[in-house]
């Protein structure tokens, strides 16, 4: 009896070795698949932490070129030959063929630094549209009489940040003066 029990032995010897090393590559290609996933993560979370920043900054330059725009004034420093600006004050713009607006020109040198924003990374910049008089709510300018403030300034604000390259918003909004 003894003889058959040895001879069963020899012949498992090797097959517990081959499971554990088995056993032993899935939970390393587990591992670096979990490793993989965890900074990828990290990546999307700067990623959003860099584009989050980007927007506050450039929402910062947003609320300083209303602030420029209710100043006193400001209308008269505005350029009058079109597609023309000074120092972040632009002319109504000309209509152009296929074209949304400046922020799309790589050639547009119109933008001026935001001042009053401090502690990001990279400088906010703005440039604010002359657009013209329109009515500031449907349908006033047909009563009779027009009310007094019916017809109202309307400027184009388009404000721009990045985050040291890695991530750039751009924002537009329009302002009734």
């Amino acid at each position: 009896m003894k003889h058959i029990v040895r001879g069963v032995r020899r012949h498992q010897r090797g097959a517990v070795l081959i499971v554990v090393l088995v056993l032993l590559l899935a939970m390393t290609v587990l591992g670096m698949l979990s490793l993989r996933g965890a900074l990828m993560e990290e990546r999307m979370g700067a990623g959003m932490y860099d584009r989050s920043l980007a927007f506050q900054a450039a929402e910062a330059a947003l609320r300083e070129a209303e602030q420029r725009l209710m100043a006193p004034g400001v209308l008269a420093d505005f350029p009058t030959t079109a597609d023309t600006c000074n120092n972040g004050l632009c002319a109504t713009p000309a209509p152009a063929e296929g074209k949304l607006d400046r922020s799309d020109d790589p050639a547009f040198n119109g933008w001026t630094n935001a001042t009053q924003v401090d502690g990001v990374a990279g400088t906010p910049q703005y440039f604010i549209e002359n657009m013209g008089e329109a009515p500031g709510w449907p349908g006033c300018h047909l009563q009779s009489p027009v009310h007094p403030t019916c017809i109202r300034q309307r400027y184009r604000i388009t404000a721009r940040s990045s985050n040291d390259d890695r991530a750039a918003v751009i924002l537009q909004t329009s302002f009734a003066g």
